[in-house]
This record gives C-alpha cells, structure tokens and sequence, in this order.
C-alpha cells in the first residue's frame, strides 16, 4: 500500500493547489504550456519523456499539473495553456471551442471493477453510484456505454481523477464501483484477490486520451508541433519495442524525483501492459472514425457518427507531416 498512499496524498496536494494556484495568463505562446489534468506519477512518464526530447530540439515547454481534465480543456479554451491532454469530444461539439485534437496519446484500455461484497455483474448496479476519472473522459463514455448495453441507470456518476487514486478507494471501501486501468487491476488483484470483480467489457477501440490545442496555436506554431509529436511518436515506438528503456529514460531525464521504490518498481510492469495501448502512428482518421462510433454510443457525442466530420475534432495536419517524415508501424 505504499505505493499507493503515496499516490493518493501527492493527489490531495495537487488538487488543493490547483485550486489556488493560477496559470500566468500573461505568456503568449512561448513557452509551449502544457496543461495536465493530473499529477505527475508513473502513468505521465512516458509523455513526460518526450517532453525532455522536445526540449532538446529547442522547444521551451512549461508543464502545469492541475485538478482534472476539465480544468485543463478549460485553461486550454481560455488561452492560460497551449496544449491540454484529454479527449473533449463533447466539448468541442456542445460549446463548438475553436481547438482540435491533433494526435492519439493512447487507446482506452481500462477495467470495470467492483466491490464483490455489494455488486457480482453490471445487472446489480442499476440505481447505484460508480466513479470515473472525469466529465467526458474515456472512462465515463465506457461506464455509460455498458449501462446502455445491460439496461441499467446508475444513480450518480462521481469524478475520482487518477486511476491509481480510484484504485486505492477500492482498497479502502470508500467507491464500491469504478473503472481502472492495467496497474490498478494488478494492486486489485495482488492486494485483495478475492475482494473483487472484474466486469466483461469486450472489445472497444477509441481514444483514451490525445493532445488538443487551440487551432490558431496550431496554425502558429506547427514546427514546435511537429516536433512535440515527433517527440512522442519516437518515444512510443521505443517503449512498445522495449517497455524497460522508460526506467533507464527516467533516470537520464531525472524525472519523478521523489518517486518511490515502490512507484519505480511499477514503472516497468506498467509500461508492458500499456504498450499494446499505444498508438505507434498517432491514430489519425481511422482512430477519429473509430471515436465516432464509440462516443456516440456512450453518449459524450450525438448524432449519426458517419455524418459527423473528422475535421469538427481534429487537425491531422502535424500528425500527416510527421508520419510522413519518419514512417509508419
């Protein structure tokens, strides 16, 4: 439980300073700011490594860690960051904010869960609460689409950004359902086997998280785009050949410094159960498509998703200029 406690008081930390602790409004577009909606930890490495790898193209980037991934789609909107990390759909079709997506960070690979005391399949949570990471997010549309799927109405939905901090008010009964991702189950399953159930999902293909921008940003800084992309590709390609060089890179980069032995030893395991969840090429149309038919479904989007237009979402400008440049996988 180290690990975890860890986790989950660096959490309060960052939400109770998130809340008083603004982003300088002031900055224009140098340095690149980019906005997380959560703490760096294990699951933000590899991003952060690329970001290191930006950095020696020549490519100033200021991180800024806030309370959720609404607030950063907001910081986003309001022009107090460049580029957030999220997937905001629903964003951009209800309120028609002028930012796009322009690559795929990972694919969703995530597990409902539930406390086996209370619940035993999706059935038993009709009228009940569950929690996810945040309004919008992968997680909510999976929630919402395996209620449609079962015939069930959940009571409230509760927003637990972190999937490691969800996991960890399993652990200590305060959510009795939720969904986490593959270093969850594993704490799940090696801390409390027989505590809980795993709920079949099936096969899903959609984005779990990208990278927005507002599209004038885009449009005046595509070369430090397209080296941040370029960045992150490469680093994908390294990781899914070879999950160990994120532990080697985190220590040439001197990155999570405060990390636990318990945290490092996660960062492996993590990392080779991620891998599969990593879009090589940076998704693209195909991915957009694929979006389409599951965030309408979930309900983060409406309408029919074949009449529903890649370029509303996305600017695959910088990501078709890369791929271009140094091939797909």
């Amino acid at each position: 439980m180290g690990y975890l406690a860890e986790r989950i008081r660096t959490a309060a930390v960052i939400s109770t300073l998130s809340l008083t602790v603004a982003i300088p409004a002031t900055a224009i577009a140098d340095p690149m700011r980019v906005a997380f909606g959560d703490i760096a930890t294990v699951e933000t490495l590899g991003l952060l490594i690329a970001l290191e790898r930006a950095k020696e193209q020549g490519v100033e980037v200021e991180t800024v860690f806030l309370k959720s991934e609404d607030i950063a789609a907001q910081a986003v909107v309001s022009g107090q960051a460049d580029i957030g990390i999220g997937g905001p759909y629903a964003l951009l079709q209800k309120v028609k904010a002028p930012i796009r997506m322009f690559l795929q960070l990972s694919e969703l690979q995530m597990y409902p869960v539930v406390n086996s005391e209370f619940y035993k399949d999706w059935a038993d949570l009709d009228g009940q609460e569950i929690a996810v990471h945040s309004r919008g997010s992968g997680t909510e549309a999976i929630m919402q689409m395996m209620a449609q799927k079962n015939g069930i109405k959940y009571s409230s939905v509760a927003y637990v950004p972190g999937a490691e901090v969800r996991t960890g008010a399993l652990l200590q009964g305060n959510v009795k359902a939720t969904i986490v991702d593959s270093s969850g189950k594993r704490v799940l399953e090696a801390e409390a086997p027989d505590k809980f159930t795993f709920l079949p999902l099936g096969d899903i293909a959609a984005t779990d998280e990208a990278l927005f921008a507002n599209t004038e940003y885009l449009e005046k800084n595509a070369k430090d785009a397209e080296i941040l992309v370029d960045s992150i590709l490469t680093t994908w390609r390294e990781i899914a050949a070879d999950p160990a060089v994120v532990t080697k890179l985190r220590d040439q980069y001197k990155l999570l410094p405060d990390a636990t032995p318990e945290m490092v030893a996660e960062i492996e395991p993590y990392f080779a159960g991620l891998k599969d969840a990593l879009p090589l090429n940076g998704g693209g149309e195909a991915a957009a498509k694929s979006d389409f038919d599951f965030y309408t479904v979930s309900g983060a989007l409406t309408g029919d998703p074949k009449e529903l237009k890649v370029e509303d979402f996305w600017d695959l400008g910088i990501l078709n200029t890369v791929v271009g440049r140094i091939g797909t996988m």
